[in-house]
């Protein structure tokens, strides 16, 4: 039987953007259907949506009108179909707990300590952590409270990752990562980059996934 090709994944993403969980979710369950075909080596590259963002946050019907120029019942129609989507893929968008959108700056710094320090499946798991925590439960990513709590859960080093948060440590790392794929045209995500060369934008649904995981994992 012929070895599972690996396939470098750059996921260029916001753990503050709901399209970006859906796309982990739909990436995720494309590559469980060609598993015997293969295997990712995936990497989470930061994306800030809402860099300036003031440290209370914003109301998100306030913000998304602010930013989209759309009335608040659309965005609602919106939060809804994002709601949908998400209880197809098995992930739980609780829009009624997601009141506020927040920086998700150190959120990010924490994310490339464990790409630096730990494993993929390390990382991959905070970042679903950090998922959860923000459309699941509502929780604030940019409270270092909760950051460290969701660092604990996760068996991580919760006295390093509190020296991280206290520094500015991984802050040049994180703003390099942004300017360079910004740099490279990625202006919205999430952004999943195969082997360097290939991209796919948007959450899209499982099938195109596994369709773009089959062609290329023959062309490696």
């Amino acid at each position: 039987m012929t070895a599972p090709k690996t396939l470098k994944i750059d996921f260029v993403s916001d753990v503050s953007c709901p399209w970006c969980a859906i796309g982990l979710h739909a990436l995720e369950q494309a590559a469980e259907r060609v598993k015997d075909q293969v295997r990712l080596d995936m990497h989470f590259q930061p994306f800030e949506l809402n860099a300036d963002m003031v440290p209370e946050g914003e109301d998100v019907i306030e913000h998304l009108q602010r930013k989209y120029g759309a009335p608040a019942e659309q965005m609602r129609q919106n939060q809804r179909a994002i709601t949908d989507r998400g209880a197809d893929l098995g992930f739980t968008f609780n829009m009624d707990k997601r009141r506020r959108v927040y920086n998700t700056f150190d959120a990010h710094r924490l994310l490339h300590w464990i790409d630096e320090q730990g494993s993929s499946e390390q990382q991959r798991a905070l970042k679903h952590a950090l998922f959860s925590a923000y459309f699941t439960e509502g929780e604030n990513p940019s409270d270092h409270a909760v950051l460290l709590r969701i660092v604990r859960e996760q068996g991580l080093d919760e006295a390093r990752a509190k020296e991280i948060l206290e520094s500015d440590e991984y802050a040049r790392e994180v703003r390099e990562r942004e300017a360079f794929y910004h740099q490279h045209g990625i202006n919205s995500v999430p952004a999943v980059i195969i082997n360097d060369r290939h991209l796919i934008q948007g959450g899209q649904p499982v099938e195109v996934f596994e369709q773009a995981l089959r062609k290329l994992a023959g062309q490696v």
